[in-house]
């Protein structure tokens, strides 16, 4: 993925709308878990993204590539409560809502919040709970609300959930539904380190003598001042042109011989909040192919599905969304 500040190397412009203090933010995220997270910078800008634009993210990889910890340190960047919550097979939708206790005192019952009450949320292994579970965990996703006992409880802000999955071991899963994937902005995959960062990890591991990673990281981002910077993203100028190839690209998913399902509109908004925030977090007011080419794979990964033939080939959705992106003209 193209960097927002090699796109920015030959425009001089002034920007409508005061970008400074939201450039330097992320600059201060990016260098503060890169005290503890080697590698990773795509992870890391795709979350600070999602954050940016009130969006959800599924994080698929195999076991021991810091999945957790990079979702756990980024989360302490962050001046907001944080929660954990392992999903195993055994956990009940009150596990994660809360539930109605009786108190002998007022002779009532009253509701205790449960973890999902929080801020950031992480779900490990969200594929390893049962479907009610996850389907209630869903529901707070879209509404951010949580219905009990006929009152509704709305979910502080920010909120946001990092969710956690293993592709390799299925034995004891509970896969997720399409329609509920739906509900994430990004499904971020996570690769294997190279053998240089890979050694720069051992070192630093090394070098930490025993400390846990978390008490290197410093909270940055303050809920105001995130308030602030959505509140900016929002002001970001998409050209009709830009609107249009969106639509061109997630349209042409829909009839794509390699695809047994394609994006839907839902896919076409996610990738235009993405593009704006990609957009913002380089430091221009405005929207170009290059910020919308950053989305597209996060954005579809999880919205799209191989025809069996194609899976069988081993051909991956990530090249099947840049044979459709190279097909589509780019607009000048």
């Amino acid at each position: 993925m193209e960097t927002n500040e090699t796109n920015n190397e030959a425009m001089n412009f002034d920007n409508r709308i005061d970008l400074e203090g939201l450039k330097d933010a992320v600059s201060e995220i990016k260098a503060e878990l890169g005290k503890v997270i080697v590698g990773q910078e795509n992870f890391i800008e795709l979350l600070i993204v999602a954050l940016l634009v009130d969006g959800h993210v599924l994080i698929e990889g195999v076991p021991g590539i810091a999945k957790t910890v990079t979702a756990k340190l980024f989360a302490k960047t962050l001046k907001t409560d944080f929660s954990r919550i392992q999903f195993t097979p055994d956990l009940m939708p009150s596990d994660i809502l809360g539930t109605s206790i009786f108190s002998a005192k007022t002779r009532e019952f009253e509701y205790k919040k449960g973890p999902i009450f929080s801020n950031i949320v992480l779900i490990d292994e969200i594929n390893r709970a049962p479907a009610k579970t996850q389907a209630a965990l869903f529901e707070t996703m879209e509404e951010r609300q949580v219905t009990m006992d006929g009152a509704t409880y709305a979910m502080g802000t920010p909120f946001m959930v990092l969710a956690t999955q293993n592709p390799i071991e299925q034995e004891g899963t509970y896969a997720l539904p399409e329609a509920q994937l739906d509900r994430f902005l990004f499904k971020i995959k996570v690769d294997y380190p190279s053998l240089d960062e890979e050694v720069l990890i051992i070192q630093t591991h090394h070098q930490r003598k025993g400390q846990k990673p978390q008490d290197s990281i410093n909270g940055i981002l303050t809920p105001a001042q995130l308030a602030d910077f959505k509140h900016k993203i929002q002001e970001v100028i998409v050209e009709e042109k830009i609107i249009r190839y969106i639509a061109e690209i997630i349209s042409k998913t829909r009839n794509h011989p390699h695809l047994y399902l394609g994006g839907s509109p839902r896919a076409s908004i996610a990738t235009l909040n993405a593009a704006k925030a990609f957009a913002a977090i380089g430091g221009r007011d405005f929207v170009i192919p290059q910020d919308v080419k950053n989305a597209l794979v996060p954005v579809l990964n999880h919205r799209v599905i191989l025809t069996p033939e194609r899976e069988m080939e081993g051909m991956t959705t990530e090249s099947v969304v840049q044979m459709i992106t190279e097909s589509v003209e780019i607009p000048r």
